[in-house]
């Protein structure tokens, strides 16, 4: 009898859960603004219940279905995209949402999936030229300089970071040669340091990084305010609901530096928890893409580790902010963060990682008939 990858399934669901109360403690302090101090709690949960009914119905598509909509998905997700920079709702200075009603979608947070998608149909059809010839390397580069001009004109850095180290990893894995993956690297790197440049704010948050406490009032503020949440933290936390530095000092608590709440409420015992099912997650998607290998199933494999490749990278990435290892941009922390995007996307990560292990234990007349849908 079939049955789900429990470690991946239940340290997901482990998150989730988690990501609910901590998104009610971090939201208590502004929800009772709105009259009803379960507002934002209501709002993810929403989020979550309507995640996990459209999980279901896409657990129910072939991996081999998802491989023949990978270049329209890429293309429909460019023009969401540009529909976002030409009609899209601003806050706090970026465009990155498209408002319907009540709710809104950041494009961005599926195009981490398009373009997985896209690259593990790439790395198959186009896989001795990746191997052997410079252009291998140079089409989905190009793909994704596009790409990041559309996010950096939200401007979305996150999530421009995130694609690059994706894609990066998943050529590297598909047999880049190391002196030209080295070189390309180098340009990449160039590149997004001149961009940084380019805007004050983005170079003002790279010094704070290597200095926050220089001017704990101004450009270091956050990841001052950070560091005091996770130091106050200890072993064991002050206890769930009972931080001082969601309490209007720490900006984005329920988003960006959920991690930093966390780990002041529940210790450093509790942040270790979330770093280690995060690393179950993780290790389970190359685990996944390793049988995928062996059965040759070839764009599951791909893409397994494309989407094992993009939680790490994100994962990696916030809670390297929160912890001041890296400078502070815009990125939730995935199945953990306030929003709704963000935590869809995720879950349909989830769901993806799990149909692929589904695919991987059908019987072999099972799985070639499946392959033909």
């Amino acid at each position: 009898m079939f049955r789900l990858d429990s470690y991946l399934f239940n340290a997901a669901l482990v998150l989730l859960l988690l990501g609910l109360v901590m998104v009610f403690s971090t939201t208590i302090p502004f929800a009772v603004k709105t009259g009803d101090p379960f507002f934002y709690f209501w709002r993810q949960s929403i989020f979550a219940l309507m995640g996990v009914v459209s999980c279901v119905a896409l657990f129910q598509i072939p991996i081999a279905t998802w491989e023949k909509w990978s270049v329209s998905l890429l293309f429909i997700g460019i023009l969401l995209l540009i529909v976002t920079l030409l009609f899209g709702h601003e806050v706090k200075g970026s465009v990155r949402w498209l408002n319907f009603g009540k709710f809104s979608l950041q494009p961005s947070e599926f195009m981490k999936i398009f373009i997985i998608l896209f690259m593990a149909g790439y790395l198959i059809r186009r896989n001795a030229e990746v191997k052997e010839s410079v252009s291998g390397f140079i089409k989905p580069m190009s793909i994704l300089v596009i790409l990041s001009v559309l996010l950096l004109l939200e401007p979305d850095y996150g999530a421009t970071v995130v694609l690059f180290g994706t894609v990066l990893g998943m050529l590297f894995l598909g047999g880049v040669p190391a002196r030209q993956f080295i070189l390309w690297l180098a340009l990449v790197g160039a590149v997004l340091f001149v961009v940084i440049l380019i805007a004050p704010y983005r170079l003002q948050r790279l010094t704070a990084f290597v200095d926050p406490w220089s001017d704990p009032f101004n450009t270091g503020f956050q990841l001052t305010q950070s560091l005091i949440a996770i130091g106050r933290g200890g072993w064991f936390g002050v206890g769930l609901g009972a931080s001082v530095q969601k309490l209007d000092y720490l900006p984005e608590t329920h988003t960006d530096f959920i991690f930093a709440i966390l780990a002041e409420e529940l210790g450093l015992i509790g942040s270790l928890t979330i770093i280690f099912l995060y690393g179950i997650i993780i290790w389970r998607s190359f685990v996944i893409a390793q049988i995928a290998v062996q059965l040759q199933h070839n764009y599951a494999a791909w893409l397994s580790y494309g989407l094992g490749l993009t939680l790490a990278v994100q994962v990696a990435i916030n809670l390297g902010v929160n912890m001041g290892l890296l400078p502070t941009k815009g990125l939730t922390l995935p199945l953990m963060s306030y929003g709704g995007s963000s935590l869809l996307a995720s879950l349909w990560i989830i769901t993806l990682l799990l149909r692929i292990d589904f695919e991987n234990k059908l019987l072999p007349k099972e799985a070639n008939k499946n392959s033909n849908i």
